[in-house]
This record gives structure tokens, sequence and C-alpha cells, in this order.
């Protein structure tokens, strides 16, 4: 039986007709080479800033549920359009729904997760010659409501069917050709990777990596899905993102990266007692908001002061609810500042060689860079720094590591 391939198609690459035809061409190239193509797509261009600008209009706060039902549609609009674009070419093809492509998931709308995927339907459109086309970014729950999985939810949808579809590869197509030692951007003599491990990849892509979305590398890693970040723009080869070897370890840093997307809360005179903490981010979490750096500083007397990041994009859900807690517990002030963000730096190779982050604390103070909060783990570390430096620091620390030259591995 032919293998399965799972390949990904972001905005970018789907913005307009010609792209539109460009991506059918290299569907179909690849299903003449001998595989049963699934493909998932994301919507066009900028089509879900601009339904959310359309929401917007309507409502501040629109009910999630709905906006679930309006964001859904750009989707599906790429799909229909993409597989029209192979019909036209001769090639048997279907597009699919994220529900029709058995896509379930739980019922946290904006934000929902999935739970499972059924792939019962897309087997057998693959087992009649058939191209599968299916709407990433959506799912359907258990009522029968339309969900969908938040920003970059097209990619855990593709490694969700290449692992339910045992596909051999999960290829991403996107906008860059690979996954680099830092943002090229800002750092002209970056280099792309050949490989990265699914644990370096998933610090990078959480810690502000726009490559691929963070819960699409984590699911990766659980089932052992092969993901290979491809450019949309050329048939170069781009960068593998595999389970962790030996090889990955002899490079001690891996890459550095930012995040400008942050916002600090800093909680003062919050009650010392026991099952403060759990009231506080227990009421985020049911709210899906995901808190990153946590830091509690003792204070004389029964109080203290309680400091977390978030992201912009949670920025104004968190302080409706931190309001609410603010009352509840007693606190005395709320401190929120969007001055700051988040540079970071990955490696598997940081387990076995020590000193990695006393040389990043000496690049940045080398720099003049004060560091406001640090976050590690055992393949990163993460300083919470001034927004205006970020660029400097990255710099600096992509050059002191050497990241830009290759690495010889005997």
């Amino acid at each position: 039986m032919l293998n399965i391939v799972v390949q990904k198609y972001g905005g970018s690459s789907v913005a307009d007709v010609q792209k539109l035809k460009t991506v059918a061409q290299r569907i179909i190239r690849t299903k003449n080479a001998g595989h049963r193509v699934v493909a998932v797509v994301s919507a066009q261009g900028d089509t879900t800033d601009e339904l959310l600008a359309k929401a917007k209009e309507i409502s501040q706060s629109p009910p999630k549920r709905e906006l679930d039902m309006l964001l859904s549609t750009g989707e599906q609009i790429s799909i229909a359009l993409l597989a029209m674009a192979i019909a036209e070419e001769g090639e048997p093809v279907i597009s699919l729904t994220g529900a029709q492509g058995g896509i379930c998931t739980d019922s946290l709308y904006t934000k929902a997760k999935i739970l499972r995927v059924d792939p019962v339907r897309v087997r057998k459109e693959l087992d009649e010659g058939k191209i599968v086309i299916v709407a990433g970014f959506q799912g359907i729950n258990d009522m029968g409501d339309i969900t969908t999985l938040g920003r970059g939810g097209s990619d855990t949808t593709a490694v969700a069917l290449a692992a339910a579809l045992e596909a051999d590869v999960c290829e991403i197509y996107t906008d860059v050709d690979g996954v680099y030692t830092a943002d090229p951007r800002l750092v002209p003599d970056a280099r792309k990777l050949d490989e990265i491990s699914h644990g370096e990849m998933l610090e990078l892509a959480s810690l502000g990596a726009v490559i691929l979305q963070p819960r699409a590398v984590e699911l990766a890693a659980a089932w052992g899905v092969n993901i290979h970040v491809r450019s949309s723009f050329s048939d170069a080869t781009g960068t593998l993102v595999k389970g962790d070897d030996q090889m990955e370890k002899q490079r001690v840093v891996s890459g550095v990266t930012r995040d400008m997307n942050v916002v600090k809360v800093m909680l003062v005179d919050v009650p010392d007692r026991p099952g403060v903490a759990h009231e506080i981010f227990s009421t985020l979490a049911a709210e899906g908001i995901n808190v990153d750096m946590i830091v509690q500083t003792t204070k004389q007397g029964p109080v203290t002061d309680l400091l977390f990041t978030i992201s912009q994009d949670d920025y104004d859900l968190t302080k409706k609810l931190i309001d609410g807690v603010r009352q509840k517990l007693g606190i005395s002030n709320v401190l929120y500042s969007d001055r700051l963000a988040k540079v970071s730096i990955v490696g598997a190779g940081m387990m076995s060689n020590p000193g990695v982050a006393a040389t990043m604390f000496g690049v940045l103070a080398e720099n003049g860079i004060n560091i406001e909060v640090i976050s590690t783990s055992e393949i990163k570390v993460s300083c919470l720094i001034e927004k205006d430096k970020v660029e400097t620091a990255v710099q600096a620390i992509h050059d002191r590591f050497k990241l830009g030259e290759e690495v010889s591995i005997a």
C-alpha cells in the first residue's frame, strides 16, 4: 500500500489564486511520486484577522461559540478553492471540514484541544484514490458545535492527522525555508538547522519562534511524528523536527529567540497562606490562559508579592479575572506592564554543559541590559528584559554562542 504524507499549507501559501494553483501542483507532484496525500489548509492570507475585525464591529466581546462559527469559514473557503484547483488538473480530490475529517475536540471555544481523531472518512477517500484536503484550525465537540484550535491551530490539525493515519511524515509548508538559529530578519548570519529535536523545537515555539504552534510540536513528540518544515515557494530541503538523539546533544545551544507578546502582571501584598496561589492560577487556567514566568517575593508580615507573565492576547480577559480575584482575596494592588520582552536560548546540550546560563547573563551585562526575571528548564534559559534592548540582546547572544557557524559531528 502506498505511504501517506500529510502536508500543511499556511495562509500565506494559499493567499491568492496563483498561490493556490502552485500548491495544487505541489500536491499533485507528491501524489505522482507515489504517495497518498492529505493536505491541511489554513485560511487565506489575513482572512482570520478580517473576520475578527468584523466581529469587533458588532461586539467588543462576542460570544466565543459564535466566534468559532465565524472564524471556521475562512478555512472552508481555502479547502474548497484548493480542491477546485486540483480538480481542474484532472485529479480526483475531495475537501473535508475538520468535523468531516474526524477532528474531535473539547468545548473550550476559540482555544479547543483535540481529544481524538477518527480518520475513517479520510482513509475511505484515500482508498478511493483521492487527494484529501482537510480544513485546519477547526474541529467539532461532542455537542456537534464547530470549535477552533487557536492561533496556529492548523499545525496541530496536521500533526494529529499524521499521527492517526500513521503517516511517514508531516510536512509543514510556510513562508520560511526551515528553522533558524535566530530570526534571520534580526540576525543576518542566522543559520538554518538541518535537524532539531522535538524538545528543543517545543521550547523555541513556546518562547516566541512562530514557525510551529507549540501544541503541534508537543503532539508530534508524544506520538513520534516527524515534522519537515519547508518553504511553500521552493523545493529545497527544510528542517526535520524529530526525536532526540545523541547527535543533537552535541550542540550546546541550538537557537536564540525572542517573544515581544508579553505582559508582566504584579500582584502586590497577596495574603501569604495556603491555597492562595491555587485560587489565582486555577481561575486563569479555567479560561485557557497560559501563565509563563512565575516569581514569588517574600516580604515581612503575612503577605507576599507575586509576579507572572501572560500573552498580550490574554490581557483583557486576565485583567477582568484578576480584578475579581483581587477583591475576593484582598490583594492590595495589581500592576501591569507591556514594556518588557523575553529573550531565550534553547539547546539539548545545556543538560551536560554547565555555565551556559552564566554566559548568557554575561553577554547581557556586557551590553548594559538589565534582567528583570529569569526562568530556566533543562534545555532553556529565558530572561525578561526591556523591549527596546531585544534586538541587541539576540544578536549578541547569537554571536557569543557562535550559532552562525556550522557544527561538525565526528
